[in-house]
């Protein structure tokens, strides 16, 4: 693919930006000001700290491994072709299917308000359909213009809530954003950070895009590292805002609306209808983001023989059947699970994905590089907050904890029957560009052995 028509470095962070910021800052903030109170700005630190742990692996195997699978190719040389392998693909693009969910519903939640329409099952239901239609026609121009509109949106967004931050900065109660470091504020923090380590997994898309970008093997942990600082940066700025300026039982109330409600106690109706259109930019641009990061790793998976053959397209959601699969799965999540199910949930297929991909780099680290402390310390945090995802929806949502189980459960079942019926299995992609280059050449050499046998002949 020529340069022209790929993203550069800031189009990928804007990319990543744009799906991290939209899973959190808009889509659950009224969550997270339920679970963590006033401890909210630190979980958001806590929960940066240590995506940054999962990110120095994806850094040093993405600047490497250039793939659009990202992390699924990474398992791949580190574990080898296997069940599991195999299931975790399934799983990989299961999770963008559920983060889709995620995102179209905080778009519903957002919009019908605006527009003074009851956020009942048929609207909701209608709109989450309308917004993944809108930006599934987006990616059909392919990469460049998704980056383009995505380094758009994504500038909107970040003008609203930096003027959210600069306007609402001097009204803040400083007694409203206190950490509360009791035991009951420490465990808070605990239950927070495993749902809202999901508010960084955006980073992972860059992995998802690197066949598309300019300089993949300088700009991947370029465009990791600077996107996580930069949303980590956003995310505390505006919540000790938020939280500063609405108190925590009014924050709580809105919950689907949050941001916007915490903007009115300095910019009146004017600021809810403002930061109401940013939340909307925003889960566009996660909706957009997610879903050129899906078509690609579906198109990789499916390339690489771990896919059923009608994602088998470059552009997979022309066919209708994609289409209507993943848009399908995506809106049963959004009508059968809350925000707290589908938050957590999604949560917990990524922090699996996680750690099979330190695991992954454990085995590949004297071939690919990195530290083995910061490896083993990796494994062992987003173990740790892996586990404490799971104690609290057994806590607080029981459809929540069995939906991430069936999920898991599925994706073994259905690589176990699918392997078997198939036989198809992993290609890496160094074979796979071998036989790219070798047809490339083929085509140089024909031509002039054609020209030499004229040149004979006459």
């Amino acid at each position: 693919m020529p340069d022209n028509k790929k993203i550069n470095l800031w189009q990928t962070i804007a990319l990543a930006v744009g799906t991290m910021i939209g899973a959190s800052i808009f889509s659950i903030f009224g969550l997270g000001a339920r679970i963590a109170g006033s401890n909210l700005p630190l979980v958001f630190l806590i929960s940066g700290l240590a995506a940054l742990f999962v990110a120095y692996s994806y850094a040093q195997l993405g600047r490497r491994i250039i793939s659009n699978a990202g992390p699924m190719e990474f398992i791949l040389r580190g574990i080898g072709d296997n069940l599991i392998t195999g299931s975790l693909s399934f799983l990989f693009w299961f999770s963008y299917v559920v983060s889709i969910a995620l995102f179209a519903k905080g778009f519903a939640g957002y919009l019908l308000p605006l527009i003074h329409l009851p956020a009942n099952a048929i609207g909701m239901g209608l709109t989450e359909l309308g917004v993944i239609l809108v930006f599934t026609a987006l990616g059909v121009f392919g990469s460049a213009a998704v980056g383009r509109a995505e380094s758009f949106i994504v500038m909107i967004k970040l003008g609203i809530l930096g003027l959210f931050v600069v306007l609402g900065i001097g009204s803040i109660q400083t007694e409203q954003i206190t950490p509360a470091l009791d035991t009951k504020g420490i465990h808070s923090i605990l239950n927070a950070t495993a749902i809202f380590f999901l508010s960084y997994m955006g980073f992972g898309l860059v992995t998802n895009a690197s066949e598309n970008m300019i300089n993949p093997s300088r700009n991947v942990p370029r465009a990791i590292y600077l996107s996580i600082l930069i949303v980590t940066l956003v995310y505390i700025s505006v919540a000790t805002v938020a939280m500063g300026n609405l108190p925590l039982p009014e924050l709580i109330r809105a919950q689907d609306d949050a941001l916007a409600v915490a903007a009115e106690p300095f910019l009146g109706n004017l600021g809810y209808s403002l930061v109401a259109i940013g939340a909307l930019f925003s889960i566009s641009s996660a909706i957009n983001a997610t879903l050129f990061g899906g078509a690609n790793v579906a198109y990789a998976l499916a390339r690489d023989g771990e896919l059923p053959r009608l994602f088998e397209r470059k552009i997979w959601f022309g066919s209708m059947e994609g289409f209507y699969l993943t848009a399908g799965l995506g809106l049963l999540f959004a009508l059968m699970f809350n925000l707290n199910g589908i938050a957590s949930i999604t949560s917990s297929v990524f922090m699996v994905i996680y750690l099979f991909v330190l695991a992954a780099h454990w085995r590949l680290r004297s071939q690919y590089g990195g530290n083995p402390t910061i490896i083993a310390s990796g494994f062992m945090i987003i173990a740790g907050v892996f586990i404490l995802l799971l104690h609290y929806q057994w806590q607080t949502s029981r459809n929540a904890f069995y939906g991430t189980w069936i999920t898991i459960g599925a994706s073994l079942v259905i690589e176990f029957f699918y392997r078997g019926i198939s036989g198809r299995g992993f290609i890496q992609r160094e074979f796979l560009k071998l036989e790219e280059n070798a047809e490339k050449l083929t085509s140089k050499v024909l031509p002039i052995q054609h020209l030499a046998q004229k040149i004979k002949s006459d």
